[in-house]
């Protein structure tokens, strides 16, 4: 089994080396496969994230979101020292700011954002996954401190978590961490992968 490291480095470089065109067909086919999706038909509140790093462009499926009068959100990195996200609401003619990882963030008061228990569903970044519903990031940690309060619930789920990825970061078994937090599913360009065997 190959190490976090290593995994996170050859598929990051593979992921960039995706053309443009590439990665919007591949993008596009990825929303519309969310799109069809019960969890994302019945949520009303939904976290998604500007793409960065090469990883797959959620616009399509953002704006599909604003016409259904959905409420969508992009994460900010919180107080300082918190290490957490925190999940602001976003519209078309927001401002965005660059954050200290070059990613937009939009320009909200903190007391006007929320946390992750107030959401319906998260769309997740990721670097790699596997059909166990195991996700590697980009090593920095937010997502599993932000979401560490799952593994105390034991009936109630939300929010759900689906990774949004290219079929290529798919890898047979990932090296498990104790504090990862494990996908409801994940969608690609080609598959839904639904690992919790919901209503998908």
């Amino acid at each position: 089994m190959s190490s976090r490291a290593t995994i996170r480095k050859q598929i990051r470089l593979r992921r960039q080396q995706l053309s443009e065109a590439e990665r919007q067909d591949a993008s596009r086919s990825i929303a519309a496969n969310v799109a069809h999706t019960h969890l994302f038909c019945y949520s009303l509140r939904i976290a998604g994230f500007l793409s960065n790093d090469g990883e797959p462009d959620l616009t399509p499926l953002m704006q599909l979101a604003w016409r259904r009068k959905k409420r969508w959100h992009l994460p900010v990195i919180g107080r300082p020292n918190i290490n957490q996200l925190w999940f602001a609401p976003y519209a078309a003619a927001d401002e965005l700011v660059t954050n200290r990882f070059g990613i937009g963030e939009p320009v909200t008061p903190l007391h006007e954002t929320t946390r992750s228990y107030g959401l319906d569903l998260v769309l997740m970044p990721l670097v790699a996954f596997d059909s166990h519903g195991n996700r590697l990031g980009m090593g920095k940690g937010y997502y599993d401190r932000t979401l560490e309060f799952l593994h105390r619930r034991r009936h109630w789920r939300k929010p759900r978590l689906v990774g949004v990825a290219f079929e290529f970061q798919k890898v047979e078994r990932l090296p498990q961490q104790p504090w990862d937090v494990p996908l409801d599913a994940i969608v690609t360009e080609q598959s839904v992968y639904n690992v919790r065997r919901l209503n998908l």
